[in-house]
């Protein structure tokens, strides 16, 4: 792979994704590798970092211009911003894709066909909405109930037909819920479950706005980097035109998250842990998926972890610096 582009490269996501791309030998970075975000961090010497808005006008068709042969699309605003303002929510989390989607095209046609790039999107389960089954096959409906599910659902209806046209290789990755998030909370709906963990380890309360009896989809934010660098490599023939994958995790109750901090850092974190019930993020996540049976990825080879004790053990080697 040459020529690679990490458009959201700033965020926590798209920072371990940068450094597992650069760890990896399967990457050639004999050829430029391009970060791309709004506020960007000191970058390593391998690496290209530009700044700007990939909503703006003419910024895609920068990016475009470089033909980079492999593009992870990372960057959106988060599900409790895109509810709570929402055309900003619209522009940045569809607009922008719009923009990318047809500067790579205008490069497409220039070069006569010979560009197609690869483009990896990270989507989300927030595509899927209430009622659900007990678990959620390949073949259920994607039919969000929050403006960043729509805008994530509409973005991988894009992915899709622009490959069909030929234009790009597009694969769009359902991500689960991130979890331990480092850092502080973001303003996600889902923010909690990283917190809930996160701060007692670190000693410092955290608040529970949903009762523990919620259950949820889990992977590790390095989990997710992962599943970004195999599906670089996929064969997407393999696909058959079904270009959205829903992502391996693990399905828990937020107490079975609880009893995992209790079992790996014992009962002082616990105790930290204070229930204080918020009704916008409760109605929020009642319409969000639980489990799954993500057959198709795991037979592509996607992998992620197989309990939480071990998704708050890699936070621990990964991020706490306790």
């Amino acid at each position: 792979m040459t020529g690679i582009l990490v458009i959201g490269g700033a965020g926590m996501l798209g920072q371990k994704l940068t450094r597992r791309i650069l760890s990896e030998t399967t990457f050639d970075l004999s050829s430029q590798l391009t970060i791309f975000d709004k506020a960007l961090p000191q970058p390593d010497h391998r690496v290209t970092a530009i700044s700007g808005d990939l909503s703006q006008s003419g910024t895609a068709t920068n990016l475009a211009s470089n033909r980079p042969e492999l593009i992870f699309h990372l960057a959106a605003i988060v599900s409790g911003q895109a509810e709570a303002e929402f055309d900003l929510g619209w522009d940045v989390n569809l607009v922008a894709t719009w923009n990318l989607l047809t500067a790579l095209k205008a490069e497409h046609e220039a070069s006569a066909g010979s560009y197609r790039p690869r483009v990896i999107f990270a989507s989300s389960i927030a595509v899927f909405g209430a009622p659900f089954p007990d678990k959620i096959g390949d073949e259920f409906l994607a039919a969000p109930l929050t403006s960043y599910g729509a805008q994530k659902a509409a973005s991988e209806l894009m992915i899709s037909d622009f490959s069909r046209k030929g234009f790009i290789d597009g694969v769009s990755l359902r991500l689960p819920t991130l979890c331990v998030r480092p850092g502080k909370a973001n303003a996600a709906a889902s923010s909690f479950f990283s917190g809930i963990i996160r701060e007692p380890l670190n000693g410092q309360p955290a608040v529970l706005p949903v009762p523990d009896t919620v259950r949820h989809w889990h992977a590790s934010p390095r989990a997710a980097a992962g599943f970004l660098t195999h599906a670089a490599k996929l064969d997407t023939a393999s696909l058959k035109e079904r270009r959205a994958l829903n992502m391996p995790g693990f399905s828990c109750t937020v107490a079975e998250q609880i009893e995992a901090l209790r079992t790996v850092a014992g009962q002082e974190p616990v105790d930290l842990i204070r229930y204080t019930p918020d009704p916008a993020i409760a109605s929020i996540v009642s319409g969000w998926p639980r489990d799954f049976s993500p057959d198709r990825s795991v037979a592509l080879g996607f992998e992620a972890e197989k309990s939480f004790e071990e998704i708050i053990r890699i936070y621990m080697e990964d991020d706490f610096d306790g």
